[in-house]
């Protein structure tokens, strides 16, 4: 039984910020199966649960913008994180300092 899928491209997830184009060639209630165009070695179809699905399209070309757009999107969050990702490091600083004055000042008192 063959049955068209109506939005079979899709943004599967890579890593943070970054999506894959993959085109479903079949599906189930609980899983995909499928191939990425855009990969040098397009291999024997592979199968991933429902769940790996980010965003689906009806064409190649629509999946493509959605994820620069999405790419661009991220980017714009990008001094934020790094600022944030600053903080974090003088507060993790702070706790180790005190951590050791701490452990440093116990051992002085005996």
């Amino acid at each position: 039984m063959s049955q068209t899928i109506e939005r079979p491209w899709a943004l599967m997830r890579h890593h943070a910020g970054w999506a894959d184009v993959f085109h479903i060639e079949s599906e189930t209630a609980d899983s995909v199966t499928g191939f990425y165009p855009d990969r040098e070695t397009v291999g024997p179809p592979v199968n991933y649960s429902v769940r790996a699905v980010l965003a689906r399209f009806p064409t190649l070309e629509a999946a493509r913008t959605a994820r620069e757009g999405a790419v661009a999107e991220w980017r714009k969050h990008d001094a934020g994180v790094r600022e944030a990702e600053a903080k974090l490091r003088e507060a993790e600083k702070a706790r180790e300092d005190a951590w050791l004055k701490c452990l440093q000042e116990a051992a002085s008192a005996y």
